[in-house]
């Protein structure tokens, strides 16, 4: 056991004592819809490469989950040991994530897109003794990267592949084999307190470093419970999950949320909108989330006519501001309700429009705070709250925020009344609606996903003919922002955009942090002490078409 939550004594009296935090298990709830629904459909999988799509019942789950259970507890998985996992939107990725609940384990999962860079952090730091990976995913051999950075991974005593074969296999290692263990004194020996840590998920890593945040139940079910509330869903929504089940997004609100309501979950592994259009259609999905990029191509798609009906009644969106022109279209075109939400992976969903609100909340604002949270605008200097309409930080409190970063208790950003710094900037109307306007933090958002610049930054540095680089956002009208790069070189070298790629990709960096343009300038914009006024770099990269 490594997970070092943060969990003052004030807070847990707090939040019970409130109601918020109901000290339920995840369990219990996956257990409820078990009970109550065995042979419904609990997942719906759609595999991008095969075109194979397939459904698995409440039963079928269980089953399998408790069978990668009790093998995992015999690979030397203790209570409160992190396993990582680098799973697609595959049901397996569902099963292993209840067998960890099962016998106490913390679920670890990382994005399908991590290569060797991230993953030689990630799953050393976590000192994971088990990892779960696809054997090949989209035409990449995950099996071969582990293999070939198995130096790197000294905690690392057990690998398994979905679709591997031999020692390796996770169908024959962790699903069907015939250990003789007793189950049910296992599970009732390892059951989880709704304050044990359940989930480690690292954030991008402004710094260089990836930070892991940690959840509880207790964060989770208010959460979960909110979002229901707010999106008024029941028990005869089924959920559409485009979005990674490896971020908050679909990890939350695409595998928790339906599971809680016993609903269904539908899940694409790779985005296409013709598919995704054909999945909502064919298993009559109601509800769908994701960030601006899968609004926009959902909307924009030919297939909208064909698959849309009355039954698909609500999307949200989050990750990044919503272009005021494109949710118009939205919403008209497609006949939905659309919700504006803001959020962190320290803290889920905290700010959301409502179902009834007027047009120029719902175009023009990230939301108001769901009830038990908190938000408020301050100085960054003083901390002091500001007048309504200024822009300045936002922090946040509430029951959903984590419980620490995984070893760093010195980068829990939470002060004394509980409010977390989330490094955003924002503006706060009269009615308590936020509208985010950039970040103190130096990242780029792109599609919703956080692209930490400094670690593009720290490799470029590295290049004999650079001598100074900056990656500062570009605006873009679908992905809300891509990477631009500023480069200054030595006398006489040259570079060229594909130069810059190849560079990044011989360093291993992963695909979806690539910069998508290069600008070579002949110096840096600079403050009066040296530092690079990257205000001024973004201003440049507006006027920046993409070529």
């Amino acid at each position: 056991m490594i997970v070092d939550p943060i969990l003052p004594q004030e807070r847990i009296e707090s939040m019970r004592a409130e109601g918020w935090w109901r000290d339920e298990n995840l369990l219990g709830y996956f257990d409820a819809a078990l009970a109550a629904q065995p042979n419904d459909v609990a997942v719906v999988d759609y595999r991008t490469e095969t075109g194979e799509k397939i459904s698995v019942t409440y039963a079928e789950l269980n089953e399998r989950a408790n069978k990668i259970a009790v093998a995992l507890a015999h690979y030397g998985i203790e209570k409160q040991d992190v396993v990582s996992f680098q799973l697609p939107n595959w049901w397996e990725f569902v099963a292993v994530n209840l067998a960890c609940l099962r016998i106490g384990a913390v679920s670890n999962p990382l994005m399908p897109i991590f290569r060797e860079r991230e993953l030689s952090f990630m799953v050393d730091f976590a000192e994971s003794k088990v990892l779960i990976v696809p054997k090949t995913f989209r035409g990449f051999d995950h099996e071969e990267m582990i293999d070939n950075m198995r130096d790197q991974l000294p905690h690392l005593e057990h690998l398994f592949t979905v679709g591997g074969s031999g020692d390796t296999s996770f169908e024959d290692k962790l699903l069907n084999h015939s250990l003789d263990t007793d189950a049910d004194q296992l599970f009732r020996e390892r059951q989880l307190d709704p304050l044990d840590v359940v989930l480690l998920m690292y954030t991008s890593g402004t710094t260089g470093m990836p930070k892991g945040v940690m959840h509880c139940a207790n964060t989770f079910v208010y959460n979960v419970h909110e979002m229901v509330a707010r999106c008024q869903l029941t028990q005869d929504d089924d959920i559409f999950m485009g979005s990674p089940l490896a971020h908050l997004t679909g990890f939350m609100y695409g595998m928790w949320m339906p599971m809680m309501l016993k609903a269904k979950m539908i899940l694409l592994d790779v985005w296409n909108v013709n598919m995704g259009w054909q999945l909502i259609s064919e298993e009559n999905a109601s509800f769908a989330m994701g960030a601006t990029p899968f609004l926009a191509d959902l909307t924009a798609s030919d297939r909208a006519d064909d698959c849309n009906s009355t039954r698909f009644r609500l999307f949200v969106c989050g990750g990044a501001p919503i272009p005021r022109v494109l949710a118009e279209t939205a919403a008209e075109k497609l006949s939905i309700h659309l919700m504006a939400v803001w959020g962190m992976s320290e803290c889920g969903v905290v700010t959301t429009t409502k179902l009834d609100d007027p047009k120029e909340k719902v175009f023009g604002t990230d939301g108001v705070a769901v009830p038990g949270c908190t938000v408020k605008i301050v100085d960054p200097e003083s901390r002091e709250e500001l007048p309504r309409g200024t822009e300045g930080l936002l922090l946040e409190r509430g029951p959903a925020t984590f419980i620490g970063y995984l070893k760093r208790p010195e980068a829990y950003d939470v002060d004394e009344e509980g409010f977390f710094d989330t490094g955003d900037l924002a503006t706060m109307d009269e009615d308590g609606y936020i509208r985010i306007t950039g970040r103190s933090k130096d990242i780029i958002i792109r599609g919703g996903e956080n692209i930490p610049v400094v670690e593009v930054e720290n490799i470029l540095y590295r290049h004999p003919d650079v001598i100074d680089c900056a990656v500062v956002a570009m605006p873009d009208e679908r992905l809300g922002e891509l990477g631009c790069c500023f480069v200054t070189l030595q006398e006489g070298a040259t570079m060229g955009f594909q130069d810059m790629i190849q560079f990044l990709k011989d360093n291993k960096l992963a695909k979806n942090y690539l910069p998508e343009h290069l600008e070579v300038v002949n110096d840096m914009p600079r403050t009066a002490s040296g530092k690079i006024q990257k205000f001024q770099l973004r201003e440049a990269a507006k006027s920046i078409r993409k070529s």
